[in-house]
């Protein structure tokens, strides 16, 4: 019986004896959730350090600020340092701060004086609804397009679909922002320019069909950033998956292209795009500053932007530590899926 060099893992018949000799050698399952768990919390407690170190070094004084727009007095001054805690040792400052990140007490925001937590929670939604929809459609176009792509290779499909993917990879967010925003909200005036809702909300339905309408621009802007790195994923995967010989067999059987295709080629060039995808996920919602600030969008973005020209300490330590939490835990979940679709890692 000859077995072929290449097997697929959605195709693959692991035939092994039972014995000691056919536990993984990668160990046990929860042995590797463990390590990826302990990486995770490694990275998540680096992050709440650079948190509060890196933000300190800022140019600028918050209470400086504060006291030019209220023309403040010297005691006056002094008072709101005390009140802000600002004016305790650093190393006081650290400790409060980890006791308060760990509770989820991101403090008070210097501008919208009120709890940094609850701001992160009323924008945190509209910043899920924006980049959700981008992500859903970026993810759906790009793969589509890059299993088509990778298919017809060297086709003229495939030129332009790669040719378009390769440029709108290459352009800088904040640079086509602005460029839709101007053209489609400024010169043809067919979307709105900015905020979630109309100043002076419809009511009812209308009011979803306003809100979809001010979605259109950003949601349009993430997704060409976005997409074109699913395709050329894609496109490369097929590629490589059409050279194994499991597709020499298949088309030897006299199976037609189209369940070639759909049946063997795609399913397994989807495996590395699932790490791509959760990783994706979590950098998409960190990269809405930009989409959030150029169409003033009240997400987590613009809370950050906002937090930036303070600068707004304690809003700015929240959302950099929950933008960052976000990508570790989508980037354990991609190891943690990968691991189960694909049998090889978890017998190597």
């Amino acid at each position: 019986m000859t077995l072929s060099t290449t097997v697929p893992p959605t195709e693959a018949v692991i035939l092994e004896e039972e014995g000691p000799e056919s536990s993984p050698r990668g160990g046990s399952g929860w042995g590797y959730l463990g390590s990826k768990l302990g990486g995770a919390a490694i990275s998540l407690v680096m992050v709440i350090l650079l948190g509060f170190f890196a933000f300190k070094i800022l140019p600028g004084d918050p209470v400086a600020r504060i006291a030019r727009e209220r023309q403040m007095s010297a005691e006056q001054i002094a008072q709101l340092r005390e009140q802000l805690g600002l004016d305790k040792p650093l190393l006081q400052q650290f400790w409060d701060y980890l006791g308060n990140v760990f509770t989820l007490n991101f403090g008070e925001s210097y501008v919208y004086k009120t709890s940094v937590s609850s701001l992160i929670g009323q924008y945190f939604w509209n910043t899920i609804l924006l980049t959700g929809t981008s992500a859903v459609i970026a993810i759906a176009l790009g793969l589509w397009l890059g299993q088509r792509a990778g298919w017809r290779h060297g086709s003229m499909f495939d030129r332009v679909t790669s040719g378009i993917s390769l440029v709108l990879w290459s352009v800088p967010t904040f640079w086509l922002a602005l460029l839709l925003l101007m053209v489609f909200g400024g010169t043809l005036h067919w979307f709105p320019t900015g905020g979630m809702t109309s100043p002076d909300p419809p009511g009812g339905f209308a009011d979803v069909l306003d809100v979809l309408s001010h979605m259109v621009l950003p949601v349009l802007t993430m997704v060409a950033v976005v997409y074109a790195q699913y395709v050329m994923v894609m496109r490369a995967s097929v590629i490589e998956e059409m050279n194994a010989d499991y597709i020499t067999t298949a088309r030897a059987k006299g199976l037609r292209d189209d369940l070639v295709r759909t049946r063997h080629v795609v399913p397994n060039a989807l495996l590395p795009a699932v790490t791509l995808v959760f990783m994706h996920i979590g950098g998409l919602i960190a990269g809405a500053v930009t989409v959030e600030a150029v169409f003033s969008w009240p997400g987590l973005g613009k809370l950050t932007f906002e937090a930036i020209s303070g600068p707004d300490l304690p809003l700015l330590q929240g959302t950099f530590v929950v933008f960052s939490a976000i990508i570790i835990v989508m980037n354990l979940l991609a190891d943690l899926v990968y691991r189960q679709l694909d049998p090889r890692v978890r017998r190597s």
